[in-house]
């Protein structure tokens, strides 16, 4: 590890850098996907859902650079390029036939529930290995996950 007064232990340090590369790499992903949707999206629901995958991208674009800056302060390279990220994602590949609103819906529904619960564990690991502040970052992107979770799950009930 490069030199740092940062004084937490070398062994957090090693285990926030992975679980936060995880993390980056996941939401970078989930990140084009949801561009993708949002540029592609079709049907009744087309203006809702439009703006409301804008808005997940956006808040998406804040939490990776929390993740990624974290990362670098403890001693770590933000993998972040496009080759990295599919080499390196947990998620499975977006579709890209897929029109229908409620089709993006379904998919990004998925892929929001496995970050989510990626980021969870990650806060667990984190907090275990002796890092609160890297847990209290991870926090703040699990809230963002779950709400964007809970306004999709919205669009298929009722």
């Amino acid at each position: 590890m490069p030199q740092s007064r940062n004084d937490l232990h070398d062994n957090a340090k090693k285990t926030s850098i992975g679980v936060l590369q995880g993390c980056l790499t996941d939401s970078i992903d989930l990140y084009n996907a949801t561009r993708h949707a949002h540029w592609n999206v079709k049907g009744p629901h087309f203006s809702a859902l439009h703006t409301m995958f804008e808005e997940f991208y956006t808040t998406l674009a804040t939490d990776i650079d929390e993740l990624a800056e974290r990362l670098v302060q403890l001693g770590g390279t933000a993998m972040g390029t496009s080759q990295s990220v599919q080499g390196s994602t947990r998620l499975p590949a977006y579709p890209t036939d897929i029109k229908a609103g409620m089709d993006h819906v379904k998919a990004l529904l998925d892929r929001y529930a496995m970050v989510a619960k990626a980021l969870r564990e990650g806060i667990d690991a984190t907090d275990e290995a002796g890092d609160a502040d890297t847990a209290d970052i991870l926090t703040g992107v699990s809230k963002n996950a779950d709400k964007a979770l809970w306004m999709l799950e919205a669009h298929t009930q009722g």
